[in-house]
């Protein structure tokens, strides 16, 4: 079992993830953790169609995916795990999952938030949850497409 990235893409499996991604790291899984989503039967099916064939599909909560991850139950998998948001970041730290690089990719603008590159945009509460897992020694870098240099995430904040 090897964890290949973790991502932060507010899209989840779209486009980029399924096809540069996926193929780019040699992905054999894409587990979503996600405590919203795991509930949402029409999300979890939407996720199944979006899924490249070639990979399988988890869908977990934090605490579920933390577990498995501990007990290693994913042997011989290359795992490409995405998540929606910071505050699952955060949650899975405090759960004590192994979190050292992540990869920022694209986070949907709301009305509180401020771009910081055309395709990432930060709440104050963003804010907050990057600098928490920065002072908590997980490395970030935004890059949108593996083709795109990694770019020091904490610099653009």
């Amino acid at each position: 079992m090897e964890i290949v990235n973790i991502r932060l893409d507010s899209r989840l499996i779209h486009g980029q993830t399924a096809a540069m991604w996926t193929g780019t790291l040699k992905a054999t899984r894409i587990m979503v953790i996600d405590n919203d989503v795991v509930k949402d039967d029409m999300m979890k099916s939407l996720l199944r169609m979006a899924c490249p064939k070639a990979c399988k599909l988890s869908v977990l909560d934090t605490k579920v995916a933390t577990a498995n991850i501990k007990m290693r139950k994913y042997e011989g998998d290359r795992i490409f795990i995405i998540v929606k948001t910071s505050a699952t970041l955060v949650e899975l730290l405090k759960c004590g999952f192994p979190l050292a690089d992540v990869t920022i990719g694209n986070i949907n603008g709301r009305n509180d938030s401020r771009a910081i590159m055309k395709t990432i945009c930060v709440t104050p509460d963003d804010e907050d949850n990057f600098h928490y897992l920065h002072e908590h020694g997980v490395r970030m870098f935004a890059q949108m497409v593996p083709s795109n240099a990694r770019e020091d995430f904490m610099k653009l904040l």
